[in-house]
């Protein structure tokens, strides 16, 4: 007779690696998300429209 392999302890080692993955790239990404943040970027301007004037915006007035 044969050992039968333990199907539920695969699947829960299967289960916690996963979730141990899902962390790392959660974390990375939230990592990547930090530094773009603390970045200054550069600066951004309103460039005119076809007709020539630039639109404002209400939060502008």
């Amino acid at each position: 007779m044969t050992n039968m392999p333990d199907y539920q302890e695969i699947y829960l080692h299967l289960m916690r690696e996963t979730e141990k993955a899902i962390r790392i790239l959660v974390k990375a990404q939230q990592d990547c998300e930090e530094l773009y943040l603390r970045e200054s970027g550069p600066a951004l301007r309103v460039l005119p429209t076809s007709g020539g004037q630039a639109e404002k915006s209400p939060a502008a007035e």
